[in-house]
């Protein structure tokens, strides 16, 4: 049953995201978990699409179960490769992962076990497992997928040389203090600055609990740890990610940003991420670097799977 939900999940995951990548030019939902390289787009998508049927049909029903076998062996081997060139990213010091495994890996794993139950069918072994249980197991797995793409793809610090950083507000208590999330923020964003890895820094937040706010408060701690002034963009309207994005995205434009660091904490980045990718602009993402552990992380991840797929599903024109 495993098998087939993963099957079912892997399927159905390719095909919405095919469908947001016809609907949002320019949007790869895909390449949270697979990468083609110079594969034309063509090519990408029709391939994915046999695949996604296969899964499909072999999640649901156990059929295609040639079809299957190949497919998942084939996309099973492409996201080994990419395993495989994380590490190297990784050794090569471009990267630096807070989590060991890439999703690509994990993936593989999946795939190869829905291969190897497809040629054991396949060669007569029977199976008893309903199309509900598929059905119902993947679409599960679906739900949870953006926890996995917050232990993978947010733990994975991608920070290098860039034009600016942005920064994601967080609450600001009523005598100016910082919360320990706004603070991690930040001086994640300084230290940027500081190692002369990014020209300026945007900082976006809403108002705070008394007067200052959270833009503001981020403004004096950069100020206080090494950030000139001039070099700093204050947007007090940056109520949420939505709004972040919605008023950074023009004046990065203005700018011409041609590369942008997006640092909050890992929870938050696969949205952050994909906001900014539906605005039109590719963001390379950096995790906060947290003083201690914060207590609301497990409320926060679970409040951000429903934020995730909100964001997906809404019209690229609101992002």
């Amino acid at each position: 049953m495993k098998t087939r939900a993963f099957a079912f999940f892997i399927g159905l995951l390719t095909t919405i995201n095919l469908a947001g990548d016809w609907l949002w030019r320019g949007f790869d939902g895909n390449a949270w978990w697979i990468s083609l390289g110079a594969t034309p787009v063509w090519l990408s998508a029709t391939v994915l699409a046999a695949f996604a049927i296969s899964m499909l049909l072999f999640g649901l029903a156990g059929k295609a179960r040639s079809l299957a076998c190949v497919t998942a062996g084939v996309v099973g081997v492409v996201t080994l490769a990419n395993a495989a060139q994380f590490y190297g990213l990784i050794f090569q010091g471009k990267i630096a992962a807070g989590f060991p495994l890439p999703f690509s890996l994990v993936v593989c794993a999946g795939l190869l076990a829905v291969a190897r139950m497809a040629w054991l069918q396949r060669q007569g072994v029977p199976e008893s497992v309903s199309w509900w249980h598929g059905a119902m197991g993947g679409t599960a797995l679906l739900a949870a997928y953006p926890l996995a793409l917050m232990v993978f793809f947010g733990n994975t610090d991608y920070r290098r040389p860039a034009d600016v950083a942005v920064v994601f507000g967080a609450r600001v208590y009523k005598d100016g203090h910082l919360s320990d999330a706004l603070r991690d923020r930040i001086a994640t964003a300084c230290a940027l600055y500081r190692d002369g890895l990014v020209k300026r820094i945007a900082l976006s937040g809403g108002p705070g609990d008394g007067p200052i706010t959270e833009a503001a408060a981020m403004r004096n701690y950069a100020l206080r740890h090494g950030v000139r002034g001039e070099d700093l963009f204050i947007d007090n309207a940056g109520v949420n990610t939505e709004a972040t994005v919605r008023d950074t995205a023009p004046l990065l434009r203005q700018w011409k940003a041609r590369r942008i660091l997006a640092v909050s904490h890992f929870y938050h980045l696969p949205r952050i991420k994909l906001a900014f990718e539906r605005a039109g602009l590719d963001v390379c993402t950096v995790p906060a670097r947290q003083e201690r552990l914060l207590g609301q992380i497990p409320f926060n991840m679970v409040r951000e799977v429903a934020a995730f797929w909100t964001y997906y599903f809404r019209d690229r024109t609101r992002a």
